[in-house]
């Protein structure tokens, strides 16, 4: 993903809302409308494209927002996928149950969340207990964990993003974010606040971070290696094999979520998306294709 996919990143939410201006259910037709995860609106927004490029007669709208504002959006049958980027909190799945809602989620690929920082930060590691007293505030200059003296300056996401709750239940043990965090509205700014801040460090999809054309972490950003804990062996999150085993400790399913049984028009969507073409594509936009693990709930969600 080069500097000039970033810059149209950065543009998203003014060029989404051009191009993919939602209509009230009632009146779209056959329009399919999908809303939710930051994270994942660039991936499907191409699936999308390439999806309507076999099948011109299953229209699909895409909106990002964040995934709280996609599974409110489903809730309230304004749209007929909601993306998440991490699982639905109980008092929304009990708040669809209220609605006749019998929520089903698909796995449709998986994210190494990458842990970055600027190129000049001699770091190249953390421990999970690092990651998460840096964001808490406990954690405020570099030198505390090895690095040089110098502040550090917390790039993050705003509440409603599936990746800041993510973030804060699977590393910061549920406690509160630091007030000096920057809250950024997406993947895309929070590179830009890292690429032009020495003492930064953020939390980006794995999708985000490496330069298509070349397959290597974008110029200017350094992926830092996480590790479980001190004794742990640290892992990159561009290594497939680690986060398929769990050894990288923030890897993450991304889903699609429906209303129960999903309609003929999501279902194909989604069938196409678990097709081998549709991981092909998820695994040619950054992230990974979903393993065996997720492979038989997908089917009988599918029921």
């Amino acid at each position: 993903m080069n500097v000039k996919w970033i810059k149209w990143m950065v543009l998203t939410g003014l060029a989404t809302a051009v191009a993919f201006t939602p209509v009230p259910l009632s009146a779209q037709g056959r329009m399919l409308q999908v809303k939710g995860s930051d994270t994942m609106i660039n991936l499907v927004q191409i699936l999308a494209e390439e999806y309507m490029a076999k099948n011109s007669k299953s229209p699909i709208a895409v909106l990002g927002g964040g995934s709280g504002t996609g599974v409110t959006a489903l809730i309230n049958g304004t749209c007929d996928i909601c993306d998440t980027s991490r699982d639905w909190k109980k008092k929304e799945l009990d708040l669809a149950w209220e609605k006749g809602l019998q929520v089903k989620m698909f796995a449709v690929a998986v994210d190494g969340l990458s842990i970055i920082v600027n190129e000049k930060n001699p770091l190249a590691r953390l421990t999970m207990t690092q990651v998460g007293a840096i964001y808490r505030g406990e954690v405020t200059n570099w030198k505390s964990v090895g690095g040089t003296d110098g502040a550090v300056s917390l790039y993050g996401r705003q509440s409603n993003s599936g990746t800041y709750s993510f973030m804060m239940e699977h590393v910061m043990g549920n406690k509160p974010y630091a007030q000096a965090m920057k809250e950024m509205n997406g993947n895309a700014q929070i590179i830009e606040g890292v690429l032009a801040d020495a003492n930064a460090i953020g939390y980006v999809g794995v999708g985000y971070v490496v330069d298509q054309s070349t397959g290597k972490p974008m110029k200017g950003l350094k992926i830092l290696n996480v590790s479980r804990d001190t004794k742990a062996e640290a892992f990159s999150p561009l290594d497939k094999a680690a986060v398929d085993t769990g050894k990288y400790p923030i890897a993450r399913p991304l889903w699609m979520a429906v209303g129960g049984k999903p309609k003929a028009t999501a279902l194909g969507f989604i069938a196409w998306i678990l097709s081998a073409e549709g991981q092909r594509i998820v695994e040619r936009e950054g992230f990974y294709p979903i393993g065996s693990k997720y492979v038989e709930m997908n089917a009988q969600n599918m029921k």
